[in-house]
Formats: structure tokens, sequence, C-alpha cells
């Protein structure tokens, strides 16, 4: 009698055919700053390719992108580094810093804060994530914007390119990037580990001196304590913090840069017409509030003071060529 041949159980669908799309695996943390840091190489290095004409370069490298997963996989990896195991998000940080300033009205609507009143409007430039530390605390209003949006409820846009906010609300239409959207300014705007990603020196700089066009400093007097909102703004009890923006750097850009350190990025952002009212330095990253106030030159641009090019201020080897100009 010939040998019964064992009937094979049929494999699951999703076993028979070829995979579509395989779930990423969750990084170490090692694995997640190397990837962070190959991005970054990659794209300073892109930059530079496309700045000198160099076509052949800047296609190879822009396949290197792709094929090491593109924005897409340094943004998975960003929120790996965001996660509850590992720290959480940097905005944890802002909320610590604005909660003795803003006290919740136990009868207020679930649309306002400051004793009922109106929630502080922001822009939160490379939104990764909708559900961070601003977002949970109710005190906010928040666009959020990026380059490549993950959620809903993040807008799929370049904050260099992004028509400003017409103070007077007339909605104006401009040209690309300089048009009136339409809404008021914010009282914060956020820029955690985004000025970073920036591949040159000078497109930094713009980026810090584009934040001001976006902030509602028309709203705040400097010269004298005042209520306003349910805030209290001013030379008061405590010095006051808005407008304000919320910069979040990679620690060693600031403290082990050749081209830039803490005295430094505080003289730029003077001249920008900031001063800083909140400093947080920990192993990995430098968190900085600064409150704006309006420039002291009359917002030119150049010379002066008011030119900070790329200089070594920090010698010796070990060192990180991490820099930002203003001209």
């Amino acid at each position: 009698m010939p040998p019964t041949k064992k009937r094979k159980t049929p494999n699951l669908l999703s076993h028979t055919r070829p995979p579509t799309f395989t779930k990423p695996s969750s990084l170490s943390s090692q694995a997640t700053r190397s990837l962070i840091r190959k991005h970054h190489t990659l794209q300073k290095k892109l930059h530079t390719a496309r700045h000198s004409g160099d076509s052949a370069n800047a296609e190879t490298l822009e396949q290197e992108l792709a094929s090491a997963g593109g924005l897409q996989t340094y943004q998975q990896a960003s929120l790996q580094g965001q996660s509850a195991s590992r720290g959480g998000d940097s905005s944890r940080v802002l909320v610590e810093w604005l909660r003795p300033s803003i006290a919740l009205s136990h009868n207020s609507s679930s649309d306002r804060v400051c004793g009922g009143r109106r929630k502080l409007k922001m822009l939160e430039v490379g939104a990764l994530r909708t559900d961070n530390a601003c977002a949970r605390s109710g005190w906010f209003d928040v666009r959020r914007i990026d380059l490549r949006a993950q959620h809903e409820g993040i807008e799929e846009v370049d904050f260099m390119e992004m028509d400003v906010p017409d103070q007077r609300g007339n909605g104006k239409e401009g040209e690309k990037g300089e048009g009136k959207e339409g809404r008021e300014g914010y009282d914060i705007v956020s820029l955690s580990l985004v000025v970073n990603y920036v591949g040159d020196p000078v497109g930094r700089g713009e980026m810090l001196k584009r934040v001001q066009k976006f902030l509602r400093f028309d709203d705040y007097n400097f010269g004298e304590e005042k209520e306003e909102d349910g805030l209290v703004f001013g030379g008061g009890r405590e010095l006051s913090l808005f407008p304000s923006l919320f910069l979040v750097l990679p620690a060693p850009c600031v403290m082990n840069s050749r081209y830039l350190d803490e005295e430094r990025l505080g003289r730029m952002m003077g001249w920008l017409g900031y001063v800083r009212v909140k400093r947080k330095v920990s192993r990995k990253l430098v968190y900085y509030l600064w409150r704006y106030e309006g420039r002291k030159d009359g917002g030119g641009s150049g010379g002066g003071m008011g030119s900070f090019k790329k200089q070594e201020i920090r010698p010796g080897g070990g060192r990180n060529n991490f820099a930002i100009v203003l001209q």
C-alpha cells in the first residue's frame, strides 16, 4: 500500500504573496543617532554639490539619500527619539517653563485658557506628531507644519515659502513666501530641531531672521506691566515670555562647534531683536526661549554688528563645523 501523503495545511494569504510593506522595527538609541547623523551629513553634502553646480555628485547623493530611506526614515528615527522611553519630546521643556505663567481657569470652556480667555497661538515648524506635551496641555491653538507631513493635523508646508500673517487681518496676497495669509501673528514660534536640519549656515540664518514676521509683537507693551488676555506682560512680577521663539538644537551644535557658542548665538539673537528668558542644557540638547522685543537698528540686514560671518571662535581638534551666518 503506497504511503499516504501528509496533507499540507495551506499558508495564510499574507504568507503566500510578496511583502508590500514592512513595519519598521524599533531602532536602538545608537542606531537612531547614527541614522540621523548620516541623514544630516548627506543633506549637507547634497547642498554643497548643488551650490557648486556639481550635478553628477548631487544625483549620486540624492540616490544615496533615497536608498537610506529619505526624509520619511529620518522622521521615523526622530519620532523614536521623542518616545517616552527615551525622554519624551522637547515640548515638555516649554510646557514646564510656561506652567508658572499660565493659570488655567476651573470654569473655562474647552477652547479657552488663561482665565477663560484666548489660547496662545503657536506655529510649530517641523512638527512630527500631534500629541506632544504642548497639545496635551490645552494652552495652545497650534498650527503644525512640516516639509513632509506624517499625520493628519500637520500641514505639508515649507516655512521659508509660506505666507506671513497679516497683523491687520487684510488677507492680501503677494509674492510667494511674502503674501499675507489673513491670520493674526503667533504668540510663539517653535523651531525644535529644525534649524540644524537646514543644510547651510546662510539658510539657517535666514530661517531665524524670518521668524519675527510671524510673531504678534504689536499686541505687547514692554514698557510697563499690563494684563492682556489673562497673561501678565511687561516688567512686573515675572519677565514677560511673549512673543517668543522656542529654539532647540543638538547640544554639540552650540557646545562643541568651531563656529558657534552660546555667547555668539546670544549676540546674533540680540541683533535680531530677541532677549533670552529661558535656557536649559542637557547632554544631548540645548533649549532656549527667546522673547522678541524688536530690532534695535531699524531692521537693516548687514554691516556692522549685524553681519555674523562664518568665523572660527573655538579652535582645536574634535570640533564640529556647525555654523549660523547672518548677512
